[in-house]
């Protein structure tokens, strides 16, 4: 009996017409496994409905119901139990093919040895926990697929990307030109740049978008439980493993495993990786079948790879197999007209969820958000934002709502420059005066249409609606907007 099974928690069902044989089986098996007898199928058939039994022995030649048919009527009811058939020598043939067809598991002949049946049982019992375990598997796996199918759908589609500035518009046709592919892709950038986010963009415009989405981050587990995750393991192949696990490669198979921090992976498990990307195939932890697999790899890190590799820290060649196809992520004050269009974002996300009635930022707080520095990148703009929406009375978030993680720095002190240049005002506020002045005549232009000046600003109808509310120029807006 192989180590760790408990059978006698297990139900076994065992069918005959002849009483002496049953008393056979309680006297040979009853301290062993929690027997269930009947005397005939359709006895068999209410036991089975009642019980959640690990296997069925059933004779095979019986008044009204044969041993094969009563396997057959008990499907449906426990598809997981194991049948197996008592018979005499000439029903063999029969056996032998129900055996090759799956409608049975095994068949002892008459009259049968308790210490084969034992065995026969045994690896029975195994065998149902092992596809209630699959199952199991199955189930959780399906469960995990459909929440990240509706979560790659909603928050982390490609639209839900925002911002419109250069540096992010060349983010994306790399992301549309890699996502068709099968290639590895590497994301490099500082962290809270919307690697994850990225990532998902690639797998759900992939002809892998109805498989699974599996992220691992490397640099949160331990070496040892790491191998284990990437990988899985074999029941008993170390401490604590209690069951076979299945890895996030396997997990993944068909669609695309996320490695999140790559640049901490261990030297150990580089070696590893590097051999699923180039063999597409492992073994478990303390496993010695070996696992072929399809999946896509995207791997992103905030750490300079190329200083790990001179300091011998990270391998050469896996570099070169994650960095097929890199794309990198600018920082957030790399591009700051996206700012504005991420707070507003940021509040329609977070407004409802604080129980506020917030319909955007002041002039104030938009002049804050641009002259911080953004250590923290997108996710810091995203928590600033909560923290304001929780922070404030009003219907607009102030300047006085915002706190930051980490100040910036005060400002030099402005250079004087010739009164003749400039007149003495401040760049950003002759910047402010030519933005406000060409809003105005865009809108003049257009007659009033929003869509139509929207387009010969070259921004979207959200973003001139943002900008009117910085500059107070609400007034201009139509009771009702023209058809665009």
């Amino acid at each position: 009996m192989a180590q760790g099974i408990e059978p006698s928690k297990h139900k076994v069902l065992v069918v005959d017409d002849e009483t002496d044989n049953l008393d056979a089986f309680r006297f040979n098996f009853g301290r062993t496994f929690q027997l269930l007898l009947a005397s005939s199928g359709e006895e068999a058939l209410a036991l089975a409905k009642e019980n959640d039994v690990a296997a069925i022995v059933t004779d095979q030649r019986m008044p009204k119901m044969t041993g094969l048919d009563l396997l057959k009527a008990t499907r449906e009811l426990r598809p997981d139990a194991v049948g197996i058939i008592v018979t005499a020598f000439t029903d063999v043939d029969v056996l032998i093919e129900a055996i090759n067809l799956g409608r049975i598991y095994r068949y002892i002949t008459k009259p049968w040895d308790s210490k084969e049946l034992r065995g026969v049982l045994n690896h029975a019992v195994e065998r149902f926990a092992l596809l209630r375990e699959n199952r199991r598997l199955e189930e959780q796996l399906s469960a995990y697929v459909g929440m990240l199918s509706k979560e790659a759908h909603g928050e982390f589609n490609f639209g839900a990307i925002v911002g419109e500035s250069p540096a992010l518009r060349e983010v994306l046709a790399r992301v549309e030109q890699v996502a068709q592919t099968s290639s590895t892709v590497l994301l490099r950038g500082e962290t809270g740049t919307g690697k994850e986010m990225v990532a998902r963009a690639i797998h759900i415009n992939s002809a892998r978008e109805s498989k699974p989405f599996v992220r691992v981050n490397c640099a949160a587990l331990a070496p040892g439980v790491l191998e284990s995750e990437l990988f899985g393991h074999e029941k008993g192949s170390f401490t604590g493993a209690v069951a076979r696990r299945l890895g996030r490669f396997e997990l993944a198979d068909g669609g695309t495993l996320f490695l999140d921090e790559v640049g901490d992976l261990p030297a150990d498990v580089q070696v590893k990786l590097l051999r699923v990307l180039q063999e597409r195939e492992f073994e478990r932890v303390g496993g010695a079948d070996t696992i072929k697999v399809d999946v896509r790899v995207v791997s992103a890190t905030h750490r300079d790879l190329e200083k790990l590799i001179a300091d011998g820290t990270f391998r050469e060649d896996l570099y070169y197999r994650l960095n097929v196809f890199p794309i990198v992520l600018p920082p957030l004050r790399e591009r700051p007209s996206d700012i504005p269009l991420l707070a507003e974002h940021f509040v329609g996300k977070y407004a409802s969820a604080a129980g506020k009635s917030v319909r955007g930022l002041d002039a104030g707080a938009a002049t804050a958000l641009g002259g911080y520095p953004w250590p923290g990148n997108v996710r810091e703009l995203e928590n600033v934002i909560e923290r304001a929406l929780i922070l404030t009375r009003g219907t607009e978030l102030s300047s006085a709502d915002l706190e930051f993680t980490r100040r910036a720095p005060a400002p030099a002190a402005p250079t004087a420059a010739p009164a003749a240049s400039n007149g003495g005002r401040p760049l950003t506020e002759r910047l402010h005066e030519q933005e406000r002045s060409a809003i105005v005549a865009a809108i003049d232009t257009a007659q009033g249409n929003i869509a139509h000046a929207a387009r010969s600003l070259g921004i979207n109808r959200s973003t001139l609606y943002y900008r009117m509310r910085k500059h107070g120029l609400e007034h201009l807006l139509p009771m009702k907007d023209p058809p665009a």
